[in-house]
């Protein structure tokens, strides 16, 4: 957590106005004022005892209202959040020599990369008071809190007083490094969860280890009748996964990336999910590498091993940018075969609406598979299955469904065709990415297809 000096440096802009409340009261003065002179015309000095009254008492709740001057203000923001995952700036308020109000509320004005954030309105007490702002922020980058709003409100609730806070606090948003961390430690753990792979590097895989006796239940397959005779029992063999192998994540930073899936973007799905795979393989001893690529092949990480390098992988994933362009597959996967000296396992991260670009990403694709493994990752679209399964009460949910039938009719026509050409084809939910993008790298390793 960052720690900012009292807000009493920072300039300050604060105003005091009239309540809902204290505008009501007035208004309500207007329809008496016509029944009466409507009733009494003689009595019709009257009638401005009624606004005369809201303007005294409006008067007296402004000067028993904490002025703005006089509320300590001290913020905390911190220095990094991860997307998606909420966080909180904290905020410690004072009175400082009056009564303090009953009850604040604050909010954040933010800048920079898109997060969300509520207003928080807590009742004040004893003391000090305590508030923590919560921040999702939902794209990587850096956001900005540009100034803090508070506001309370008199004893009477006729005025409030609201004041803005300037400050430059900046927050770097970066990817979720720290859920991934979690994610590996369950996927190596021989007890892992129900539904996540755990990897056994002994009994997978193609490349042999060692012998074993051989028990009830074991594959007979795997029985070296050699060394059993020699031995005079029956021994089978034990096989491990194969490591040096290339791993390279491909990422397309197109503008079909930015569509926000669950309140996150494509890419940002994509970046956490081949973060996951990019340690799972580290540790698994094979050599990970990445590029990105939009209209230009902007983005290039040779492939490389060892935990050190999930660093500099890191680094490179925290480089990617938003593209608003069209991407453009025939170069950047030429430029990535290029570059690849090699036969590598190649997981492209893309995104395709129309037949055209799907007919240039097969196209790009059929010269890849020829020397190379591929997966084509994509998000399935959880509007189109929400459009899809609902339940038609009107001819618009017909044609919604109709038109949404006939999106998915095509997309899975054109993840056929690809998968026809050799490409291993992934379309998974956004909070199955990681689990079904893992299973998939472990089936392709124990089938020995590297």
């Amino acid at each position: 957590m960052k720690s900012d000096d009292p807000v009493g440096r920072r300039p300050l802009r604060g105003s005091v106005r009239p309540t809902v409340r204290a505008a009501a009261c007035f208004a309500l003065s207007v329809p008496a004022a016509l029944l009466l002179i409507a009733g009494r015309p003689e009595w019709w000095y009257v009638s401005l005892y009624w606004p005369a009254a809201v303007l005294a008492l409006s008067a007296a709740d402004m000067l028993m209202v904490l002025p703005g001057r006089r509320l300590g203000l001290e913020v905390q923001t911190p220095g990094r959040l991860s997307v998606g995952q909420s966080g909180g700036v904290r905020l410690s308020l004072k009175a400082e020599g009056r009564t303090p109000p009953a009850a604040v509320e604050a909010r954040l004005e933010l800048d920079g990369a898109p997060a969300e954030s509520a207003s928080v309105r807590a009742a004040w007490g004893d003391g000090s008071l305590n508030l923590i702002l919560p921040l999702t922020p939902r794209r990587r980058g850096r956001t900005l809190v540009r100034a803090v709003w508070t506001r309370w409100r008199g004893p009477l609730g006729l005025v409030e007083v609201r004041r803005r806070c300037e400050r430059e606090d900046a927050i770097d948003v970066t990817p979720d490094v720290c859920g991934i961390h979690e994610e590996v430690l369950r996927f190596f753990a021989r007890d892992a969860v129900y539904g996540l792979k755990s990897q056994n590097l002994r009994g997978e895989g193609t490349e042999f280890d060692t012998l074993r006796e051989f028990t009830p239940g074991m594959d007979s397959r795997f029985i070296d009748w050699k060394h059993s005779a020699r031995h005079r029992k029956l021994l089978s063999k034990e096989f491990r996964q194969e490591r040096n192998h290339q791993i390279v994540l491909g990422f397309d930073t197109g503008h079909l990336m930015l569509e926000p899936v669950d309140g996150v973007s494509r890419l940002d799905h994509a970046i956490r999910a081949g973060l996951l795979l990019g340690l799972v393989s580290l540790r698994g001893g094979d050599l990970v590498g990445g590029c990105g690529f939009d209209a230009r092949f902007r983005h290039f990480l040779r492939p490389g091993r060892g935990m050190p390098h999930f660093a500099r992988f890191q680094r490179f994933t925290a480089g990617l940018d938003y593209g608003v362009e069209e991407t453009n597959f025939t170069l950047a996967l030429a430029e990535l075969n290029a570059r690849l000296q090699r036969r590598a396992l190649i997981v492209l991260f893309t995104e395709f609406v129309d037949t055209v670009s799907a007919e240039l990403l097969a196209e790009s694709l059929q010269w890849m598979v020829r020397r190379h493994v591929v997966v084509c990752v994509t998000l399935r679209d959880p509007l189109l299955t929400r459009l899809w399964e609902a339940r038609p009460d009107t001819f618009d949910d017909v044609a919604r469904a109709v038109i949404a039938d006939d999106f998915l009719r095509e997309r899975s026509i054109v993840l056929e065709r690809i998968a026809r050409l050799g490409v291993h084809c992934l379309e998974a939910p956004a909070n199955g990415l990681s689990t079904a993008l893992l299973n998939r790298y472990m089936l392709i390793k124990r089938k020995g297809w590297l």
